[in-house]
């Protein structure tokens, strides 16, 4: 029976959460199966495919491996498992073809480490690679025009959410107000008493450190414009 290697992995928090290594994993097994190979170990990467690779430490390792014990067969379940973009595809496969080591996509059967004297099966592999970074292209245009839309409804899609929008924080952002808002015949607090007087209230900041000036002008700021 022949031994080979599995490599699976995903570009982001859902798609780890979700069913990303098992549906990759299962693809791969029922290829194994069928084609009578071993798989002896898995190695997996959490990051994009464009990512740099040396970020890649699944990928690195794997690579160790292939090194060390002489495995020839690598399965993925799909081209663009192994890279998205197609220049960072090429440079692997390049790599993988110098190790004399077989790269398997395991949804198609397809040898994507096919020699460069087999004109059709390059084509293949190239195209392969090319579709999967066309729908990446694609998928990111969505996402960027979704986020476009939102932030046209609401006026805000990402980035860090301002104090007083998380639970219990309206309170403290309501106090601070409170707090800085001029008495009459007296001048008004500071940034720093201020803050003070929230950190003597045990009233805690985001992060859990102390209340400090400004941060609280930088919050007051932002939510009304004091300061």
């Amino acid at each position: 029976m022949t031994h080979g290697l599995a490599y699976l992995r995903v570009s982001g928090k859902a798609q780890i959460e979700g069913d990303g290594f098992p549906r990759q994993r299962e693809t791969i097994a029922r290829y194994a199966k069928a084609h009578g190979i071993e798989v002896i170990d898995e190695y997996r990467d959490d990051v994009s495919g464009t990512t740099d690779l040396d970020a890649r430490a699944g990928l690195g390792d794997l690579m160790a491996r292939i090194r060390a014990n002489g495995v020839r067969v690598v399965l993925v379940e799909r081209a663009d498992r192994l890279a998205r973009d197609l220049m960072v595809s090429e440079v692997l496969l390049a790599e993988f073809r110098r190790l004399e080591v077989t790269v398997i996509a395991a949804d198609s059967g397809t040898d994507l480490t096919a020699g460069d004297d087999d004109p059709t099966r390059v084509l293949i592999r190239q195209v392969l690679g090319a579709v999967a970074q066309f729908e990446k292209s694609c998928l990111t245009a969505k996402l960027r025009a979704a986020r476009v839309r939102k932030r046209q409804r609401e006026g805000r899609c990402e980035g860090r959410r301002p104090f007083g929008t998380r639970p219990g924080e309206a309170e403290i952002l309501a106090l601070m107000k409170t707090l800085r808002r001029k008495p009459k015949n007296r001048d008004r607090l500071s940034y720093d008493a201020i803050a003070a007087r929230l950190n003597e209230l045990n009233r805690p900041t985001r992060t859990g450190a102390r209340w400090r000036g400004p941060t609280v002008w930088g919050i007051l700021r932002r939510a009304s414009g004091v300061g």
